[in-house]
């Protein structure tokens, strides 16, 4: 019984003494954070000192259009009196030089061009602005004794060269024509199964010819499928003499018909 109750006061002064040491150390941390929180505050420069209470008001202001381009005063025409007369002579309204001289500047200088052309060395005063015609003109115009001006014409074009008739690459000629110009013509061997069978007929075989006489091919048109071997055979055999045309020698397609017959 007395060990319990000395157990009991062994605990009850721990606890006790544990229960300081907590309330010391949260008392602690406490006060540490407001401290912290104090000096944080005053630590702050919100810079009240540069703030302003006027308002700013921001405008936009557009970029200045772009000029536009003035338009280009067009020189005045000169005056429809300005012609060629047939008296030789050049006559001005008003005797004014160039304004291109470099020696004679104008004395008074405006945007309007004048309607009185420049005059020349041999220019006077007349009633009218004329130039006396050129001699030797690009269009060979020469003044006739009633005042009339006659054009002469330029040499006339040369005259267009004549096409030359196009040449055919193949000439098509008749069975007649192409065995007249043959200079071998081999007959076809009669087969020994078409004549078993005593097969017998003409066979068609068109050929192509070229340049020089010599057959480059041989397609069967029509005849018996036992003969048409041999046929084409003996037609890839045959030559004939070149054929020119208009002095070219040219390639030549026709037909060549053997006939098979039994004896």
């Amino acid at each position: 019984m007395f060990n319990n109750l000395i157990e009991s006061s062994s605990h009850a002064g721990e606890f006790k003494r544990r229960g300081s040491f907590l309330l010391f150390t949260t008392a602690t941390y406490v006060v540490l954070f407001v401290i912290t929180g104090v000096v944080s505050i005053y630590a702050y420069d919100a810079h009240l000192e540069e703030q302003t209470t006027q308002l700013e008001l921001l405008t936009f202001v557009p970029p200045p259009a772009p000029e536009e381009p003035r338009p280009i005063q067009e020189s005045a025409p000169r005056s429809a009196s300005t012609a060629t007369n047939n008296s030789g002579q050049s006559t001005r309204t008003i005797l004014m030089d160039s304004t291109s001289n470099p020696n004679n500047p104008p004395k008074d200088v405006g945007t309007i061009a004048s309607s009185v052309p420049p005059a020349n060395l041999h220019s006077i005063i007349g009633p009218n602005n004329s130039d006396p015609p050129l001699l030797g003109s690009r269009n060979n115009s020469s003044s006739s004794g009633n005042g009339s001006v006659v054009t002469v014409p330029d040499e006339p074009p040369p005259p267009a060269p004549i096409p030359s008739p196009a040449i055919p690459k193949i000439l098509k000629v008749s069975e007649g024509v192409l065995k007249s110009q043959a200079t071998s013509l081999p007959k076809p061997i009669y087969p020994i199964i078409a004549k078993q069978a005593r097969v017998q007929g003409q066979v068609s075989v068109q050929v192509l010819i070229d340049e020089m006489g010599k057959v480059l091919n041989a397609k069967v048109i029509s005849g018996h499928p036992l003969l048409i071997l041999e046929a084409q055979r003996a037609a890839m055999q045959a030559r004939f003499t070149p054929t020119k045309l208009s002095g070219q020698p040219v390639k030549v397609s026709g037909l060549i018909t053997y006939n098979f017959v039994m004896q």
